[in-house]
């Protein structure tokens, strides 16, 4: 059984419960039953339907953001290790060094200019990069160290390699939108049945109640955009979180 079929079936056997008893109950009240109990009854659940959106609504903006600050920090995981890759390769000779920061400004640039906006817009990393940082690796290794020097910067210069390779595939899975469907769903729906009961309490039209009606129902749409707006970081919130490779890296942005 499907996640989807399970969450529907879910859905309608509570509805259908509710309703079942509700029914049942109507159809078993006496003379004795007092009507006026229900405005109550509706208060308190809307009270509650209230609440229980609430703390689902932060749950996911915990999450974004969550989220958000871990891309973030993957990036500047990226951006560091290649920057100590570049400068770990002062120890090798000429040709060797030029070589690896070469191909380190190669990568950054494209990484710059190409690889970040088709990023944004398809949540999703170019094989170019990926060719690109390989390369960087393949010349690391195709030198063997000869002095002392050598050999104490080269088993970093690997593991800062595998560290960018970890932030690169990480900010790769990043890239995608960290809300499911179903949660949308269930915010959007949640969003207008909590709207709702404002109208199911049947409010006044006076300009105070009016006015706090709107204002609440402003306050969710901007939450509702806040989750938005963080759900897909590297598109929307961290459109500058380039500078973390430009500023360390600033020849091959101006390259880029």
């Amino acid at each position: 059984m499907s996640e989807w079929l399970a969450l529907i079936i879910v859905i309608l056997a509570t509805s259908g419960v509710v309703l079942l008893i509700a029914v049942l109950r109507q159809r078993r009240a006496g003379e004795d039953d007092d009507p006026s109990e229900t405005p109550d009854v509706i208060e308190y659940m809307s009270m509650m339907l209230g609440v229980v959106y609430a703390v689902v609504l932060g749950l996911a903006i915990a999450g974004v953001w969550e989220a958000r600050s871990a891309a973030e920090e993957w990036v500047q995981r990226e951006a560091q290790a290649l920057y100590e890759v570049s400068q770990r390769a002062e120890v090798f000779p000429d040709d060797v060094r030029d070589d690896i920061r070469g191909g380190i400004d190669a990568y950054v640039a494209h990484l710059v200019a190409e690889e970040w906006p088709h990023m944004a817009d398809h949540g999703e990393l170019t094989e170019r990069g990926d060719a690109l940082l390989e390369q960087v690796r393949d010349t690391v290794i195709g030198r063997e160290p000869r002095t002392v020097r050598e050999v104490e910067s080269y088993q970093g210069m690997i593991d800062q390699i595998g560290a960018a390779e970890e932030a690169r595939a990480a900010r790769g899975q990043s890239a995608e939108p960290s809300m499911p469907r179903v949660v949308w769903i269930g915010l959007f729906t949640g969003a207008a049945v909590v709207v709702g009961m404002v109208f199911a309490l049947q409010i006044q039209r006076s300009i105070r109640e009016l006015v706090l009606a709107g204002l609440f129902s402003a306050l969710i749409a901007f939450l509702l955009y806040l989750v938005w707006y963080f759900d897909t970081p590297y598109a929307r919130s961290l459109q500058d979180a380039v500078e973390a490779y430009t500023e360390l890296f600033p020849h091959a942005a101006r390259a880029a």
